[in-house]
Order: structure tokens, then sequence, then C-alpha cells
């Protein structure tokens, strides 16, 4: 079979679709819980982690909906299950019912993420979104993190404002900030990451096919936790890639967000 054979082209995985593989397997046996992820590449991974090895995943219109089908991002739901208007949405935060993947303009060794503000907080050098949900989210169920550019501006020593907290600043807080605070992985488009190391800091978990262990150190403003021998992101099957190109995300619009 040659490389320019179509059968070969077809399974193929882009970059792209290595981190929608990565930030699926993030809800893999999550169970009947309600999947909050934000922006494109976690969108289509919940809804192909539904579709695949996590079915009973909640899934909602991202507005008050609970919705009993799986469009494609971008696209309409037919299919009304619930009503999760935001008050109820919170309840279910507050209870753990909920697995989100945020997002992170900074992200340091033990997980305190920042979406808040670059610079010092009485005088930013730019302002972000603000803490928003993310300190809630943090303390009450478990938190994964996407960032589509792995940079050393992002990973970083020590975050400007704590918006997400980390494993230490829980720890400082005591049982009421750790009780049930579960940073469960951070994905970017160089690896998977997670804090399973004794001190919680973070730590490699996979490379993405392509990507050098330099390539990550020198992209990570602190010293990174490594196996000795640091495996491939999994390999995505060809049922996997149909769902990801044919039905969740025709458009492609993975690809607007990690350039192959």
């Amino acid at each position: 079979m040659t490389p320019t054979d179509p059968a070969t082209a077809r399974t193929t995985a882009t970059r792209a679709e290595y981190c929608v593989i990565a930030c699926a397997e993030a809800w893999r046996g999550d169970g009947e819980i309600l999947a909050s992820p934000m922006g494109t590449v976690p969108s289509v991974a919940a809804r192909l982690a539904k579709l695949t090895f996590s079915p009973d995943l909640l899934l909602t219109d991202g507005e008050a909906l609970l919705i009993g089908d799986v469009p494609a991002v971008g696209s309409a739901s037919t299919v009304t299950e619930g009503w999760l208007p935001y008050r109820r949405h919170l309840t279910m935060v507050m209870g753990g019912r909920r697995h989100v993947m945020m997002g992170a303009s900074q992200i340091d060794r033990f997980g305190n993420q920042n979406i808040s503000c670059i610079g010092d907080w009485a005088r930013p050098k730019r302002q972000l979104l603000g803490v928003r949900g993310a300190p809630v989210n943090t303390l009450n169920n478990p938190v994964s993190y996407w960032v589509p550019r792995h940079s050393a501006r992002v990973f970083v020593e020590k975050v400007d404002m704590i918006s997400g907290v980390g494993y230490d600043s829980a720890a400082a807080a005591g049982p009421s900030a750790t009780r049930f605070h579960d940073l469960r992985r951070v994905v970017s488009d160089l690896g998977v990451f997670d804090f399973g190391t004794p001190d919680h800091a973070m730590r490699l978990v996979s490379l993405h096919p392509g990507v050098t262990l330099d390539q990550v150190r020198e992209a990570t403003g602190f010293a990174l936790a490594v196996p000795d021998d640091v495996p491939r992101t999994r390999e995505p099957s060809a049922q996997e890639l149909r769902l990801i190109r044919d039905v969740v995300d025709p458009r492609g619009l993975r690809d607007r967000e990690v350039r192959p």
C-alpha cells in the first residue's frame, strides 16, 4: 500500500485528531455525568466519547437543554432530554456530577490555572475573562484542561493569578478545598499530562506522534516529571476516525484549533 493510497490517507490521523482522542479519554469511565467541554477539540472529543466508550455521558446544547442525540459540532440538536437552566447546572457542579474541560491562559506545575489577567492583579498588563466559574469547578467536580498551543507563556512556573485551584493551593486551604478536588489531565497540542506524582506536580503521560521530549521541555516553563519510557498518545481506530470526520466534525473545525 503506497503513501498516496486513499485507504492510507483515510486512516492517517492528524495532530488535531490525536488531540481529540486524548481529550475524549478524559471522560472514559465517567458514567452518567455531565460533560462540559470548552473549545472545539474538547467538544468533538466529548461527542466522540459518548458515541463510543462512554455512552452514558450527558451533553447539553450549550445553553439550557440536555440533549438526547449527538449532533455535529455547530449543528442544532433535534432531541431534547431535559431542561438544565443555570441554577440546576450549578446544583450539578456543587454535587460533583460534572466533568469540565476548561482552557487555561496560564497553568503551573501544580495545576493552578489563570484565565483572569496577565501581570500584577492590581495593574495587569492584559485583562482576560476573569475567574468565572473556575474556583467552584475545581473544588467541586472533576476538571481537565485543554491547551491548543503549548508554550512557556502558558505552562509557567507560577500563574499570575489563581482562577482554577491547583493541588498546592487546595492543600494550603485545608480539607474544605481538598475534599472533592480532582484535576484529571491536561491535554495540549504536544501531549498529555497529569498530576500523578507524590507531590501532585505535573507529569508527562504521553507525547503525540511527531512530537519529541525536547520540544515539550523547551515549551514548558518548569521542570516536568517524565517517566523513563514515555509512550505515544494512542492511535484512533478506523471507527473513531470515521466518527470524527463524517459525523461529529464534518466541517473540519478541529483543524482551525490545531493546525495540521
